[in-house]
């Protein structure tokens, strides 16, 4: 099955503020109190962080030299509310139809103690091993209190179930992952463990198979989810193993589960994840850290809403703004898809020229040239000296003087055609 590269589909995530010394086995730094004090804030007195989705993932990700991005998610402020202050809002989310529909498939799924779920999953991922009897399936209690609590259960009973040496099956579990430095803690739809100690992520989607495939962009969206996933699970497996003594690692095939056909009953595929697991893996280490960005913004500076009781923002706009330009971003059209606040990047783009506005693509294209001012001037003809504005032997330049030289020729061939003869009607 094809998996291109697609931008990922909801994940829940928690923010943890647990102190280091609480953390979950296997689980990224906690951020120092000082740190915490300074995300507090810049979200302002008594506002909640706000949780990461897959969407914020994605999509830094996908652009890890946005600092504004990173240091926005990492302080938890919500980005649709700070884009509405804006006066630059955008509307994001799945309808409520897709998330119950999803939902009541997902529980048909893992109905009977996830006997249909084993038997997809043996016969996709494990064929010619005896397969699980229900009946011996290990299916732990992964209830506790807040996320970090959820994280570290999760944590004992992988090392309980690698342990005995059996099947298990765990529905929901919570792992954690860092992502700039700050923790954060996602929650697949389930984890199986192998009797030979290897762990299988399950994701579970309600768009369709027929006939045996399913849209590419959707597949690909799912194993960009299923590799977080795997991310957060590696550490996990390691302190599992340690404990354990036995070679305990994360499968790079995932179980994808969707109803089969145009019916409501499951079918599944194994859905190799090496290239996104490394493509995550590269990209969200080369995120700068939070902390970092923190300490070169102003001690003023906040993005505190200042919100009345029933919601509304009283903080005005243009003060706002002058925070938010505090922090560099890297807009790029792609952005539009994935980030709330990027018609109000793309606001500030034009009004800067920046050719980014135009795509990365054009932009590698352009080189040193960083306005669309820059680059007219630089197709525009020599002057008096024979130099132009820019330098004459910039391959961009001469590729513009070039395409320019093309376009006028064109046009003036066009208008120099003569008329065209009208022709005899139709007898």
């Amino acid at each position: 099955m094809s998996v291109p590269d697609a931008r990922l589909p909801q994940v829940n995530v928690s923010r943890d503020s647990r102190p280091a010394s609480a953390a979950p086995p296997g689980a990224p730094p906690m951020p120092t109190p000082s740190l915490r004090q300074r995300l507090t804030e810049l979200r302002g007195p008594g506002v909640r962080p706000r949780s990461l989705d897959a969407r914020a993932l994605a999509a830094l990700a996908a652009n890890p030299g946005c600092r504004r991005r990173a240091l926005l998610d990492g302080a938890g402020i919500d980005k649709g509310a700070l884009a509405q202050a804006l006066g630059s809002p955008a509307a994001y989310g799945q309808s409520q139809f897709a998330i119950v529909r999803g939902n009541a498939f997902e529980a048909r799924v893992k109905g009977d103690g996830g006997t249909e779920l084993l038997r997809l999953l043996h016969e996709r991922l494990a064929p010619g091993t005896p397969p699980p009897e229900p009946e011996t399936v290990a299916t732990p209690d992964l209830s506790a209190a807040g996320p970090e609590g959820r994280a570290a259960r999760t944590a004992l009973a992988l090392r309980e179930a690698t342990a005995a040496g059996g099947w298990a099956l765990l529905d929901h579990p919570m792992l954690a992952v860092e992502v700039a430095g700050s923790p954060a803690y996602v929650e697949p739809d389930a984890v199986v463990v192998h009797p030979d100690g290897s762990w299988t992520v399950v994701e579970i989607k309600s768009f369709p198979m027929i006939d045996g495939s399913a849209d590419a962009a959707k597949v690909g969206a799912a194993a960009r989810q299923a590799a977080v996933y795997v991310l957060a699970l590696e550490p996990v497996a390691g302190h599992v193993g340690a404990h354990t003594g036995r070679a305990v690692r994360v499968r790079d095939r995932v179980l994808l589960v969707c109803p089969k056909d145009f019916s409501n009953l499951p079918t599944a595929a194994a859905v190799d994840v090496r290239k996104q697991l490394a493509t995550t893996r590269r990209q969200l280490a080369r995120l700068t850290r939070v902390e970092e960005i923190a300490a070169t913004l102003p001690a003023e500076t906040t993005f505190d809403l200042r919100l009345t009781d029933d919601g509304a923002a009283t903080r005005p706009p243009e003060e706002l703004a002058k925070a938010v330009e505090t922090v560099d971003a890297a807009y790029a059209p792609e952005c539009l898809a994935a980030c709330e606040l990027a018609f109000h990047c793309r606001k500030r783009s034009r009004q800067d020229g920046a050719v980014e506005a135009l795509g990365r693509g054009v932009r590698g294209e352009l080189g040193g040239l960083r306005t669309v001012e820059e680059v007219l001037a630089a197709a525009g003809p020599e002057d008096a000296s024979g130099l132009g504005t820019s330098d004459p032997d910039d391959p961009a330049v001469v590729a513009l003087r070039r395409a320019a030289a093309l376009r006028a020729e064109a046009l003036a061939g066009t208008a120099a055609a003569a008329p065209r003869t009208k022709e005899a009607g139709c007898r």
